[in-house]
């Protein structure tokens, strides 16, 4: 009973990391980090991501342009670009890891103890990939709140909003975490498993009467 739990834990795990790594991945490369509504056009809407700047106008027509240089982004988004790189590497190597520690891998089936730590270090590093989604993605948000409450910008400036990737990235980093968490902890499946029944000891022969063993040596023999 307990080892099918620890099995659903272990898959369920899996689950939640590969959609975590998929959802952070998309994050990293769509431009829709921030969303811009110009009061004077309104067929025309602005988005902002970590790459380039893209304009949606009515008809459905997008113009993209990438961002001109690295060094003249905003600090929020220079960083956010390095750990959301970082995150989607610890994402691929968590998850091949963890792979290769599951249960139902028949890989290294002969040394328990190894897949145990592929498993837990596994569930480590997403756990810390999820971090590293977590805090670009909040560190952006929190600068468009205070970009958007600013009272020095006059009322007639457009402001940025929050982007459809702002949540996806929030969602991104949570099933990072928690299926990282629940790899970790599904590691005890393998410990705390049924040990295996130790080979029986082959009981001594009987030796005839000549044999100068008295009865009560006999037994002890069986006892041990």
């Amino acid at each position: 009973m307990a080892g099918g739990w620890w099995a659903k834990a272990q898959a369920g795990g899996m689950l939640l990391a590969l959609l975590g790594w998929v959802s952070s991945c998309v994050t990293t490369f769509v431009p829709l980090w921030k969303n811009l509504n110009l009061d004077l056009n309104e067929l025309e809407v602005w988005n902002m991501g970590l790459w380039q700047v893209c304009i949606t106008q009515e008809e459905g027509v997008v113009e993209c342009q990438a961002h001109g240089s690295f060094l003249a982004l905003p600090p929020e988004l220079r960083i956010s670009r390095l750990l959301m790189c970082v995150s989607n590497g610890l994402g691929l190597l968590g998850c091949l890891l963890a792979t290769l520690g599951l249960d139902s891998w028949r890989a290294c089936e002969d040394k328990p103890g190894q897949k145990q730590r592929l498993l837990l270090a596994g569930g480590v590093v997403l756990g810390t990939a999820g971090i590293t989604t977590l805090v670009p993605v909040s560190w952006v948000a929190y600068n468009t709140v205070l970009d958007f409450w600013d009272e020095t910008v006059p009322d007639i400036v457009p402001r940025w909003e929050f982007g459809e990737a702002t949540f996806l990235g929030w969602f991104a980093g949570a099933f990072l975490a928690a299926g990282g968490l629940l790899l970790a902890c599904s590691t005890r499946s393998t410990s705390t498993a049924t040990p295996l029944a130790p080979a029986c000891r082959q009981l001594p022969t009987t030796q005839g009467r000549g044999g100068g063993h008295h009865p009560h040596s006999k037994i002890a023999d069986l006892v041990i």
